[in-house]
């Protein structure tokens, strides 16, 4: 019996990089003899009562065997978990990725390599962070120093400070959001490295330059090449993947002295296009084998 999906992805957000991904994820599974269809989250409404938990579906369907969830929308994916489908990667892989701070911690937990961070107290919009937590950032992290707010995408929350006194201006900007002190890795400016994990191997990589930014993102202005990762570069983002319990992701690692890998980010929702572009590689194609092969597992 072929086994049906659903791709999830967020119907509010602009572009189509988000449909895109849905698309190649179709099209992989069309591949592999899995019929899918494409919804929007918008277009699957969680429904909720004292004797019921159900979905409202704009678009009549049944419920699949399996769904790949291209979105952040927690609560829907929990709820499709709810209803007894396996969800990929799971809501609380998604949670644990969409906040870089209880990233960390879990990452921090396992001993994994990851630059020393700061977490900034929770404060409301009107308050203000005391100096004395600038001055203690600025003197056991040093500067330059990153400041990073825990939800944000494509580098665009991430900030560089040169000194103490834009220390305390963009943090004092950031009050009443969840950020994070950290420590700026010098030997890894401008430069990453995007692994992408599929269960227990890198199904590709590519290296990430800048040649006039700290970040090495292609939307801002990165450039790539595909990259043969070493073997503790493989095992570290395998095991960062591992440890939110994501089974698909795009591990970001940085160079550290002497070129030994730290864990920068764990995106639970990865594009592909640019991995392809860059490597040949259609990461799609791994994801549903995997996918695929996990569930048939589960049906043993």
């Amino acid at each position: 019996m072929n086994l049906q999906g659903w791709i999830i992805y967020n119907g509010n957000l602009p572009g189509n990089k988000f449909l895109d991904f849905a698309e190649w994820m179709h099209d992989a599974a069309s591949r592999k003899q899995s019929k899918t269809k494409i919804f929007k989250n918008n277009e699957l409404l969680s429904q909720l009562d004292t004797s019921n938990l159900d979905l409202l579906k704009l678009s009549e369907s049944n419920l699949p065997d399996y769904v790949v969830f291209a979105d952040k929308d927690i609560y829907l994916a929990r709820q499709l978990e709810l209803l007894g489908v396996r969800v990929f990667n799971s809501a609380e892989a998604i949670e644990r990725s969409d906040d870089k701070i209880a990233s960390y911690q879990r990452l921090a937990s396992q001993n994994l390599p990851i630059p020393k961070t700061i977490i900034s107290p929770k404060i409301f919009s009107s308050g203000t962070i005391e100096e004395e937590i600038i001055h203690t950032a600025g003197r056991e992290l040093g500067f330059p120093m990153i400041l990073k707010e825990a939800y944000g995408s494509f580098g665009e929350q991430v900030y560089l400070v040169s000194n103490e006194a834009e220390l305390y201006e963009k943090a004092n900007a950031l009050a009443g959001k969840a950020f994070m002190f950290q420590q700026f890795i010098k030997t890894s400016y401008g430069t990453d490295l995007r692994l992408h994990v599929v269960g227990n191997r890198i199904a590709a990589a590519m290296k990430r330059k800048s040649a006039n930014d700290f970040r090495a993102n292609i939307t801002a202005g990165g450039t790539m090449e595909a990259y043969q990762p070493t073997e503790e570069e493989a095992e570290l983002a395998i095991m960062a993947a591992k440890c939110i319990g994501a089974d698909i992701a795009g591990v970001d690692l940085l160079l550290g002295p002497g070129g030994k890998p730290l864990i920068c980010e764990i995106n639970s929702n990865a594009h592909i296009r640019n991995m392809y572009d860059c490597t040949g590689i259609n990461v799609a194609d791994d994801i549903m084998d995997y996918i695929l092969d996990s569930m048939s597992k589960g049906e043993e």
